[in-house]
């Protein structure tokens, strides 16, 4: 008897261990039923701590916050009681039942996966308005707003959007917004006005009321067709920090934060054509206020030294949107392709300062050569019409040198003055020296067998050439991945010629990102969301794992543009995105 009481003992204390050791994961939500403008709060929660933990796609929802992590690590009555979780916030996209897909972790070397959970997302509900609800004063205290310098400007003149984010004093928030949807700006030159997360606080008034608001980014636009075009809105998920009817130990109200989606929304812009009337034939696009010149860094020069003539542009106004009007020089005149140079800035107005084009010259022959004036036309937005600036002519004295010895025609040759009669047969030589060459038999020489010989040498290395060449055919994964390495530089080129400019190095790599996939599944991805993208490569098998580090990637880019960045950075970033495209090219199928 006091052995099976023994054996009960070991029995129970056995289970009883086992029970305690044994490994929780599960998923929890907030609630199974909610509106469309409602928000979710997923937890994936743990008794035993572990890594690697991967959470579901959230497909059917835009996640607004997290990933918060949470430990609790308590002891009661000599035993200890361990807790992680993470939680994510979530927005539906669309009405209708939805799945929360399985989230993985490992744990002391095991994988464990939660369940699957289905919610279902009804009609968007009212938002108490009592002055209570968090989630109404949150709406009502928050505002983002667009405004548009010129809502008719003509074509190709400057436009100015400024985004302001108008925060009222009764509320709260931090700058750690997160950007859900980008404007778009079809048929506009586009360039933002960056102030690199250095955002200053304003006094200013919404609807009449007192606000605090900052301005989040400026963009500078010039309309490429005229017409109504319309742009698309800035979107942000902002957290907010209002007061809540409970009060703290000390009589304090306490903070409730909510996650609100504010949205500046579409703008319509109707751009004029510019006027047929009065339009000079020599008009080549130019539309601001702009100063003509042109200008020779030297006017007397002997032949075959160079000297340098500049036209430049300067002013106010579309300064790259517009080629320079080429200059006409006689035929004697040696003139090379000119170098563009651009001093230009952009500021919250538009465009400033100046676009030259510097030809390098070399007289050939003895003269006086007229650099004739040339024109410039462009229009002015102030005053509605187009204006011609002319150059002034400029003469050139080449006082050394061969003289031309054919009739100059009007506008084009040199004039000119000297004796052509003493001078035309001066560089001819008459003594040549001439010394008669050895006639050597070409039978059996030298250059007769290598001639001969050469041939037959050349026989073996092509055999080993052939050879290399089938090897290298045969390598089928050797020559796809030199394939996808190729392809991978090709469309990251312009990313890299621009790596001095973060601005132009984060839109030039996401726009190699979106030109790849255009060439790859033969669709526009501008027009997709980052999770239609990562279905479209799901399908053409992509493993999970390079498609997360592409979507990744594609995020940094638009946080990169707006955000402070180094060097050694921007070069990581590209390394990583050629290794992705790489990648992505041998996966793909």
């Amino acid at each position: 008897m006091k052995k099976i009481h023994f054996l009960f003992i070991v029995c129970f204390l056995l289970f009883g261990g086992i029970a305690q050791a044994q490994v929780t994961f599960e998923a929890k939500v907030s609630k199974k039923k909610l509106g469309l403008n409602e928000r979710l709060r997923v937890d994936f929660e743990m008794n035993q701590d572990g890594d690697n933990f991967n959470p579901p796609d959230f497909e059917g929802f835009r996640v607004v916050g997290g990933p918060n992590q949470a430990i609790s690590n308590s002891y009661f009555n000599g035993k200890r009681s361990y807790s992680k979780t993470y939680s994510y916030f979530l927005s539906p996209l669309q009405k209708g039942n939805a799945t929360i897909g399985q989230a993985t972790i490992e744990i002391a070397g095991q994988t464990y996966k939660t369940s699957p959970i289905t919610v279902s997302v009804g009609n968007a509900v009212t938002i108490s308005n009592d002055g209570s609800n968090a989630e109404y004063l949150a709406n009502e205290n928050v505002h983002l707003v667009a405004e548009i310098s010129n809502s008719s400007p003509y074509l190709s003149e400057a436009i100015t959007v400024t985004y302001k984010l108008y925060v009222s004093h009764d509320v709260s928030i931090t700058s750690n917004w997160r950007e859900v949807s980008s404007p778009k700006y079809a048929d506009f030159w586009s360039q933002n006005i960056n102030n690199q997360g250095n955002y200053k606080i304003y006094d200013g008034k919404y609807q009449g009321e007192d606000y605090r608001f900052v301005i989040l980014r400026s963009t500078v636009l010039y309309p490429q067709k005229s017409g109504e075009l319309e742009i698309e809105p800035l979107t942000l998920d902002i957290p907010v920090d209002v007061r809540s009817n409970k009060r703290d130990i000390f009589g304090r109200q306490r903070m409730v934060r909510v996650n609100k989606t504010v949205s500046a929304g579409s703008r319509t812009i109707t751009v004029k054509p510019l006027p047929v009337q009065g339009k000079p034939d020599d008009f080549t696009g130019a539309v601001g206020d702009f100063q003509f010149q042109v200008l020779s860094n030297r006017t007397t020069l002997d032949a075959n030294e160079s000297l340098e003539l500049t036209t430049k542009i300067s002013g106010k106004g579309n300064l790259k949107l517009f080629d320079l009007p080429s200059l006409k020089l006689p035929s004697a005149l040696e003139v090379y392709t000119p170098e563009r140079d651009n001093q230009v800035t952009v500021q919250s107005d538009g465009m400033r300062g100046n676009i030259t084009e510097k030809y390098t010259v070399v007289p050939q022959f003895k003269g006086n050569y007229p650099v004739r004036p040339i024109t410039f036309s462009y229009f002015n937005p102030k005053t509605e019409r187009y204006e011609t600036l002319s150059s002034e002519e400029i003469f050139i004295n080449v006082e050394n040198g061969p003289v031309a010895n054919t009739t100059p025609a009007e506008n084009t040759t040199a004039i000119a003055t000297d004796n052509l009669e003493d001078a035309q047969f001066e560089f001819i030589k008459l003594d040549a020296n001439l010394e008669p060459i050895a006639t050597v038999p070409f039978f059996k020489s030298t250059l007769f067998w290598s001639l001969m010989g050469g041939p037959m040498l050349l026989i073996p290395l092509c055999i080993v050439a052939g050879r290399k060449r089938r090897e290298r055919l045969a390598d089928v994964a050797g020559n796809r991945l030199r394939k996808a390495d190729r392809l991978a530089k090709k469309y990251l080129r312009e990313a890299k010629k621009n790596m001095n400019d973060r601005v132009v190095f984060y839109e030039s790599l996401e726009r190699a990102f979106h030109n790849y996939l255009k060439a790859k599944l033969t669709i526009e991805t501008s027009d997709f969301s980052k999770e239609k993208i990562s279905a479209l490569l799901e399908e053409k098998q992509v493993q999970p794992q390079v498609i997360s580090e592409f979507i990744l990637v594609l995020k940094s880019c638009e946080y990169a543009r707006y955000t402070p960045t180094s060097q050694v950075a921007m070069q990581q970033d590209y390394e990583k995105a050629a290794r992705i495209i790489s990648t992505i090219d041998k996966q793909i199928k």
